[in-house]
């Protein structure tokens, strides 16, 4: 509320209040549905260091970047997510790689959309070194194939296209999908829950 993303959705603040405040009993992130919060809108009220967040100059097509199949989420303008890990543990593992060992412990991998939701909620997650991929989100090709992109949120070192001005900011971005780093972990939740806001 305090960044305005209820007024991007079209939704009243007491609606995100009272959906904040639902008996989950146990922590959880408040996320707006991906149509009616743009990635691309959102982006710029992350903020860490005085700097305001971006998305890569090659990823104009960020918003096209939908949940994959293999994840259900919920068709309500509000849900919650539940028991969220950014995936340390997984850093240096590639998102094909890591894809199907979020899976098979039942966890589902977080989407673009949901990421930077809990970077609003919750910047302190952002850290140098260690940052997180948001393979639940992808492209589709118009033939139906993958692109190879994975996008990512990490804290951008003001270098090339990125620009010095923007040093030390959040920065969404992307990954091949068959390529590891060091310095990224792959968010994940344990499951989603509409909330009635």
């Amino acid at each position: 509320i305090e960044h305005g993303v209820h007024r991007i959705a079209g939704l009243s603040a007491d609606r995100g209040r009272a959906a904040s405040h639902h008996p989950v009993g146990a922590p959880a992130l408040l996320v707006v549905h991906h149509s009616l919060a743009p990635v691309s809108t959102l982006t710029p009220l992350l903020s860490r260091a005085g700097r305001q967040g971006f998305v890569v100059g090659d990823m104009s097509d960020v918003d096209n970047f939908s949940p994959i199949d293999s994840i259900d989420v919920p068709d309500a303008p509000l849900y919650l997510l539940y028991d969220l890990d950014r995936g340390d543990a997984m850093a240096n593992w590639s998102p094909d790689e890591a894809l199907p060992a979020i899976t098979d412990t039942g966890r589902t991998p977080l989407t673009l959309t949901e990421g930077v939701h809990w970077l609003l909620q919750r910047p302190d997650v952002l850290e140098r070194g260690t940052c997180f991929m948001t393979i639940g989100s992808r492209l589709r090709k118009p033939s139906g194939a993958l692109d190879a992109r994975t996008p990512a949120v990490w804290i951008s070192n003001g270098t090339g296209r990125d620009g010095s001005a923007n040093r030390d900011a959040p920065k969404v971005g992307w990954c091949w999908a068959g390529n590891r780093h060091t310095w990224l972990g792959f968010g994940s939740a344990r499951r989603r829950l509409t909330v009635d806001g």
